[in-house]
């Protein structure tokens, strides 16, 4: 299967944008992988400034910490390509950067840096939603994508966005 094209993005990302004008929700991403994919794709829509408020390119693990507020501990223990650090991400990007629902993604891309339990392809994705009060309502994903370095970045923005639709 092909990865996904600047057209198929394109698309979902403005299905995305008519979603959150209609909702009057605004959204915030935290990307590692993608560095900051996400947030372009988002971008590039004419009015984007109405549903996207921003979000942080959080490619080291300091950045995490230092932005996001992921604790150290959470990354000595789990490491960044986990469901903890992502949910954490997620969770960070809401109470750093406002927002009503948020995406995060980390993963290895590759060509290197994968490992047996962390293979490349892998991408951990959590989306989140401001709940009344100070709660967070989060969804996590671990996904497996084909592909080179492009793919597996392409198929996490699409996907990354198709699971904000459904929030």
């Amino acid at each position: 299967m092909a990865a996904p094209t600047d057209a198929d993005l394109r698309a979902v990302a403005g299905s995305l944008a008519q979603r959150m004008l209609a909702s009057d929700r605004r959204i915030v991403t935290a990307e590692s992988c993608t560095g900051g994919w996400i947030g372009k794709v988002c971008t590039d829509l004419p009015g984007s400034s109405r549903w996207y408020l921003g979000g942080v390119v959080s490619y080291a693990n300091e950045t995490k910490t230092d932005l996001l507020g992921v604790e150290p501990g959470l990354l000595q223990a789990h490491g960044a390509v986990s469901e903890p650090v992502v949910r954490a991400m997620a969770q960070g990007a809401l109470e750093h950067l406002g927002g009503d629902v948020s995406v995060a993604v980390s993963g290895v891309a590759g060509p290197d840096g994968g490992t047996p339990d962390k293979p490349v392809g892998m991408v951990w994705i959590a989306w989140a939603r401001r709940l009344p009060g100070d709660d967070h309502d989060v969804s996590v994903a671990c996904e497996r994508f084909p592909g080179d370095r492009d793919d597996i970045r392409r198929w996490t923005v699409l996907r990354a966005l198709e699971g904000l639709l459904a929030r």
